[in-house]
């Protein structure tokens, strides 16, 4: 058996939003140099051992996405998607890391834009 890609296709159309009621999403824009990392998203204050409110925290697995270079009017973006959130305030950081980057809101029923720090 070879090895294969978890989805080759990923990051070359439309992304598909589940948006209503307490359910949003987010677009979050990125440095170019950040393409290909992936970037996990948490509910805020569930970042690092000290914030983790009881032991199966240390082990939930959260969202993550990568940085894809992805088709816009007049060209292209790298940015990520996450397509269907419920509402509430997360945290963003790089895969494998603890240090919070950035810090949204999601609101229900609505797209949520946002510009990763340089």
């Amino acid at each position: 058996m070879t090895a294969s890609m978890e989805n080759p296709h990923a990051g070359q159309g439309s992304v598909l939003l589940d948006i209503g009621g307490d359910v949003g999403a987010l677009v979050v824009t990125m440095p170019a140099e950040l393409e290909g990392i992936e970037v996990e998203i948490r509910p805020h204050g569930h970042g690092t051992t000290a914030h983790r409110s009881a032991p199966d925290d240390v082990h939930r697995h959260h969202p993550h996405v990568a940085v894809v270079n992805r088709p816009v009017v007049g060209g292209s973006s790298p940015s990520l998607v996450f397509p269907e959130l419920v509402e509430g305030h997360y945290e963003l950081c790089a895969v494998g890391t603890d240090d919070v980057v950035l810090t949204v809101e999601i609101h229900g029923a609505e797209v949520t834009t946002a510009t990763w720090p340089e």
